[in-house]
């Protein structure tokens, strides 16, 4: 070609290029704005021709994905907003007891209802069995996430009472709207990565929502209980409880307070009026004033018992309300027979899952205006928590999608996942995300820092409106 048709080739905005045949159908797929004609006459098709109009044309591409991203973050931070001016003096609607009440709102009603819709609408049997590889990269997640935030915590020396916040924010990612807001809007475009858009569109719902659940399922059970773990409150009660325990049993086996006692008394009574001294083991007992007779108590045992009792509570506590519906709806999901009472247009019972769908759709929109609620003690704090706010950032944004793009590279290379690269690039934006959501409800509803939690949600999803992007664009580089 002639050094004009260069100048020509480079100046214009709307240009075209002579590209191969078999070349044809892989450019119209990728690039759009990009006029294609083929190669005719006894035009010379130069490499470096090519190889221009295809960084041209993935700069058009990254300007899309990066306002396809940007428009997602944003309606996060516009309800975020809203939920602060709620918040705020001037209006006072999300006061202190309305957040608590909308916080046990989410917990008991909103997220189960989310979880178990979600779960009961897109699990089959063939699902999972296809998509079994999900929910261990996601545990691979919070596991690794969870090592990399007790690194931070030993590195910028966090106070004892954030430790759980730290760790929660490290493993825990937003698995809910994020990915429900960016996979269907990338499918949206005309000229997707993935494919047909209809089927891309239904593919990449059902994986986001099978993320979205498998995520708030871990969620609720690690964050959760990592939080209430240490929270002071949890703490102090604990001690208090302990220290009241020790007490008693010295009380009790002290051979002072037992002589004092009125079964004490009794027992030494009965003793000194035996001729000899004694007593008979069946006669070791003694009268209440209501006449009755009371058996001493066995302080081991007793203590015993009620350790016992207090570990059967907490077990109680893992069981979530969400881990429960998490439970329900896989099991509705894969069993055919209950799926066709419950879950499609001509169920039985539909009316039961609508219900339940409306209710859930609830629980992202409510969880987002009380982490906007918390916004104003975020703003007066975030000066001192710099160092901790950056380095969360370089967990979740530089050292989580490294050791995801390994891990699901890896998963490829010995054929653990399916060939879709929709599927694939779900699975790498996993590792991605900011900070859960949730998180900022668990810190609210134990009352732990919440403002450091607002300060860090604040940062984190205003830079993930850059970061996020570039991660997006370079998971379908490396997936397509």
């Amino acid at each position: 070609m002639h050094d004009d048709d260069d100048d020509e080739l480079v100046n214009d905005d709307e240009y075209c290029i002579c590209v191969w045949r078999d070349s044809m159908d892989l450019f119209e797929r990728f690039y759009s704005g990009v006029s294609l004609v083929y190669a005719c006459g006894n035009l010379d098709v130069e490499g470096y021709h090519v190889a221009l109009i295809t960084i041209q044309a993935q700069k058009m591409y990254f300007f899309k994905l990066f306002s396809v991203a940007l428009a997602s973050i944003m309606k996060l931070l516009l309800i975020t907003v809203l939920g602060a001016l709620l918040a705020h003096d001037r209006f006072d609607i999300l006061r202190e007891n309305a957040r608590k009440h909308v916080n046990a709102m989410v917990y008991f009603v909103f997220t189960p209802a989310l979880i178990y819709s979600s779960m009961s609408n897109t699990l089959t049997l063939n699902s999972v069995i296809m998509l079994w590889f999900m929910p261990l990269s996601i545990l691979g997640t919070y596991i690794a996430g969870t090592f990399l935030g007790w690194l931070l915590i030993k590195i910028v020396r966090v106070p004892p009472h954030l430790h759980g916040l730290v760790l929660g924010c490290c493993a825990a990612g937003n698995l809910a709207s994020l990915p429900l807001t960016v996979v269907p809007a990338i499918c949206k475009q005309k000229n997707n990565p993935f494919g047909d858009e209809a089927i891309c569109h239904r593919n990449g719902l059902a994986y986001a929502s099978l993320s979205m659940a498998v995520g708030y399922t871990y969620a609720w059970s690690f964050t959760f209980n990592v939080v209430r773990i240490y929270s002071p409150m949890i703490s102090d009660a604990a001690k208090v409880d302990e220290s009241s325990a020790n007490s008693k049993f010295e009380s009790t086996t002290d051979p002072e307070n037992l002589l004092k006692s009125s079964c004490g008394a009794l027992i030494m009574d009965a003793d000194i009026a035996k001729p000899n001294g004694g007593m008979k083991p069946s006669e070791f007992e003694c009268k209440v004033p209501n006449g009755q007779t009371k058996v001493p108590e066995k302080p081991k045992f007793i203590k015993q018992l009620k350790l016992l009792v207090e570990k059967i509570k907490n077990m109680k506590i893992l069981i979530a309300p969400s881990t429960m519906a998490a439970i329900m709806g896989v099991t509705i999901g894969i069993v055919p027979q209950l799926r066709k009472i419950l879950v499609g247009d001509k169920a039985l019972l539909n009316v039961v899952q609508d219900t339940l769908t409306m209710l859930g759709d609830a629980s992202v929109p409510a969880m987002v205006l009380l982490l906007g609620a918390n916004l104003l003690k975020g703003l007066k704090g975030i000066g001192k928590q710099v160092p901790l706010i950056v380095g969360i950032i370089v967990v979740k944004f530089v050292a989580l999608p490294a050791i995801g793009v390994g891990i699901v590279k890896s998963a490829i290379h010995f054929n653990l996942i399916h060939h879709d690269p929709l599927y694939q690039f779900v699975l790498l934006l996993q590792y991605a995300l900011p900070p859960a959501i949730v998180v900022s409800t668990i810190t609210q509803m134990f009352g732990v820092g919440e403002g450091e939690c607002s300060a860090i949600m604040l940062a984190t999803y205003a830079c993930s409106a850059i970061l996020l992007t570039l991660w997006c664009t370079l998971f379908m580089w490396l997936v397509i």
